[in-house]
């Protein structure tokens, strides 16, 4: 589809792109070609222009981006996992395999961070194949240990810090995915490349 933009509030546009991979392609591109935003926030299927001061010439831009167009690679991240999450079990039934082959193919997979939501740091990694998707908890536990890594249908996670989750957990990293103080505070800012490393 041709990318649809609607204004949002008083200074920023949203625009409306097909998928996920759309909109990083759409959000890296802009950045790249210097739009006049305060803000771009890539989501599932829109980007967020905030702080636009020229109409007009933010019209022009993404009139002149092609939809379909890949994001540039981004830095490779690569997460050391604790594969011991509770939800293992579940998963290799899942996929018809035994945990040791669950490992091996989360790992092989090169996820790429395609936005950030949710909590502070978790960023949202495409890349896992379709027929790997796995079904979230029926019910959110109620409390996830910061670092736990997991899935919900095709999309991979790692939780920056402890707050309640459905999505199915297969181990923990230490890394610290949210520090206020860096530049930039998320570790896995989107466009990053994501690799999970067992670390047993």
């Amino acid at each position: 589809m041709p990318v649809h933009l609607r204004e949002f509030g008083p200074a920023a546009v949203l625009a409306e792109v097909d998928d996920a991979a759309a909109a990083l392609a759409l959000a890296t591109w802009a950045r790249s070609r210097g739009v006049a935003a305060d803000e771009v926030v890539p989501a599932a299927r829109t980007v967020l222009f905030d702080g636009v001061r020229d109409r007009r010439a933010l019209d022009a831009l993404i009139e002149a981006w092609s939809p379909g167009e890949a994001a540039a690679p981004g830095g490779l991240v690569e997460l050391p996992v604790t594969y011991d999450g509770p939800d293992l079990e579940f998963v290799a039934g899942a996929w018809g395999v035994d945990v040791a082959e669950v490992v091996r193919r989360h790992g092989a997979v090169e996820y790429v961070a395609s936005f950030c939501g949710f909590a502070p740091g978790f960023a949202y990694l495409a890349g896992l194949p379709a027929d790997l998707a796995v079904p979230r908890l029926e019910s959110p536990r109620a409390q996830v240990p910061a670092g736990s890594v997991a899935l919900a249908g095709t999309w991979c996670g790692v939780y920056p810090s402890g707050s309640p989750g459905g999505w199915r957990l297969l181990g923990r990293t230490d890394a610290r995915l949210w520090d206020p103080a860096a530049d930039p505070p998320a570790l896995l800012a989107p466009g990053t490349r994501v690799r999970f490393r067992d670390a047993s």
